[in-house]
């Protein structure tokens, strides 16, 4: 019987592990055999639309599945996807597609791994304990937002009665909640019970007042106590999975649970990790966030997806893939070019490769992966599996612990923590580096310095700096800056409001154009 066999426990048609049970045993256990497997980030292109994916999670799939059929022990970490906008919607399903899909995908889809109803219903008691906590004379006024998963346009703009008085309330969509960001970035129940103490109830007085001084943090942690187990599902290859937590990158995190990817990186060599939307929100937040400022594994390689039609065919917005492509290589990341085929497409495929070759991009990977699924890169993958094996051999050497650059002063920056930088400084740097623009053009909307400073005010309140939290960016999921069609020279990022999450240790600062709000319709 393995290991990993004894923290496991059937959970309908998949598995759920005790990926903190776990953990801590290897922590305790030096000499239990264990591996240390290599993170491999999938991300992809600033896609057209938001409801239309590139196809990420079929890449992932395809790939794991290819790279077991060479013999290599590869898995997958997904995020759970929001019901909003695939099993209620017209998007599709986050679990693949065709001959690269999961087993069972209705169960991702639906959100019936559970985390996403535990975390909804635990942050929505918080409210409750909130008016409560209003009625008693402890608070004076909310500042936790409930939570709803299912799209209603109702639930946009509610107000509550209260001693016939209408008081405007907030509903904000699961992912984007506090307590989802609490469980992606927790490594024990401990620590998330710390952190739902620190998360802010309200104000009593204009002073901020923490669920930790009035509420027993074990009606909330026991809410969760299967929601923090990642589920174990496979693709219909038979190739193992992990879903846990996590979408909406340009909103939240959009990043699986780190826990789940350090499990999968104990049991595995290789651990494809899924991030949200283009990789100026979900590669941007596990590089910027999950890596800089919680210590996540460092990607030994990157595949950034895209569609054909994304790609070349609006002549104003053909530079986002070469500069997602080219900003992951100058960290450091081996990163392979991915074109997800159309049906149709299969004639582009040569000018598809010239038109790589004409931006200096490694040799690109090609295929229609819904159509053919693995089998379809098993073929291409000889330089990725290189790069992989000149990781691990570097690990191995203890030669891994800056990027390959790492000489470069400005390089190195990439992976320090920001920790004490300016705010607004944090954010400029985020527009540059991930973004492409410049300090000089990243302008404020009115009303954003009043954001700004009662947001410090709140974190003041609470012995906090707000200089400490790590920066999430909120924004549109099909641009990069307020206008990506506008000339290089001319194109601007806008701040326009900040909140802080101090559970969560993280601080929101919304730019461009973003909804944090339930789906104003079934998309």
């Amino acid at each position: 019987m393995a290991l990993i066999d004894q923290f496991t426990t059937q959970y309908g048609l998949v598995k759920k592990i005790d990926a903190f049970g776990y953990l801590d045993y290897l922590k305790s256990h030096a000499d239990e055999p264990r591996k240390h497997g290599l993170v491999v980030l999938v991300t992809a292109d600033t896609p057209l639309k938001a409801s239309r994916g590139e196809g990420k999670t079929t890449t992932t799939i395809a790939l794991i599945d290819a790279l077991r059929a060479r013999g290599i022990d590869a898995t997958a970490v997904l995020r759970q996807p929001s019901m909003g906008i695939t099993a209620a919607g017209s998007k599709g399903g986050a679990s693949g597609g065709g001959k690269s899909s999961l087993s069972h995908p209705e169960l991702i889809d639906w959100g019936l791994c559970g985390e996403m109803a535990a975390i909804e219903n635990a942050q929505n008691l918080l409210v409750s304990f909130a008016e409560k906590a209003v009625d008693e004379g402890r608070i004076d006024t909310i500042l936790v937002p409930r939570v709803s998963e299912v799209p209603s346009r109702s639930l946009r703009q509610i107000a509550v009665d209260r001693n016939k008085n209408n008081v405007p309330e907030r509903v904000v969509l699961t992912p984007t909640c506090e307590l989802m960001q609490i469980v992606v970035l927790s490594h024990s129940m401990d620590e998330i019970a710390e952190r739902v103490s620190k998360m802010v109830a309200g104000t009593k007085d204009g002073n901020p007042v923490s669920f930790g001084s009035f509420i027993d943090l074990w009606r909330i942690t026991g809410i969760l106590a299967d929601a923090v187990k990642p589920a174990k599902t496979e693709t219909v290859n038979g190739s193992p999975v992990y879903v846990h937590c996590g979408p909406f990158a340009n909103v939240s995190l959009g990043i699986p649970s780190l826990i789940s990817v350090e499990m999968a990186c104990a049991l595995h060599d290789v651990v494809v990790v899924e991030a949200g939307y283009g990789a100026d929100a979900g590669a941007q937040k596990w590089l910027d966030i999950a890596c800089r400022e919680f210590g996540a594994e460092w990607p030994a390689a990157a595949v950034v997806v895209t569609r054909a039609s994304t790609w070349r065919d609006d002549p104003k917005l053909a530079w986002r893939y070469p500069f997602h492509v080219h900003r992951l290589e100058n960290l450091g990341i081996p990163t392979f070019p991915l074109v997800n085929l159309w049906d149709g497409e299969d004639d582009q495929i040569d000018s598809l490769r010239d038109t790589a070759k004409s931006l200096n991009f490694r040799d690109p990977i090609i295929g229609n992966l819904f159509r053919d699924g693995g089998k379809a890169l098993a073929p291409q993958l000889d330089e990725f599996v290189g790069a992989l094996d000149s990781a691990d051999d570097a690990a191995n050497a203890d030669a891994i612990s800056a990027p390959a650059d790492a000489s470069d002063p400005e390089a190195a920056d990439n992976r320090a923590s920001h920790k004490g930088m300016g705010l607004v400084e944090d954010v400029k740097w985020i527009a540059d580096n991930a973004y492409g623009v410049p300090a000089d053009r990243v302008l404020t909307k009115v009303g954003f310095a009043e954001s700004l400073a009662a947001a410090t005010e709140l974190c003041n309140g609470v012995g906090a700096s707000i200089d400490d939290l790590a920066v999430v960016a909120v924004k549109s999921p099909a641009t990069m800056t307020d206008d990506d069609s506008a000339a290089t020279d001319e194109r601007t990022v806008t701040l326009k409001k900040v909140e802080p999450h101090l559970g969560a240790g993280v601080v929101q600062v919304n730019l461009t154009t973003s909804l944090t709000t339930p789906m104003p319709k079934i998309v």
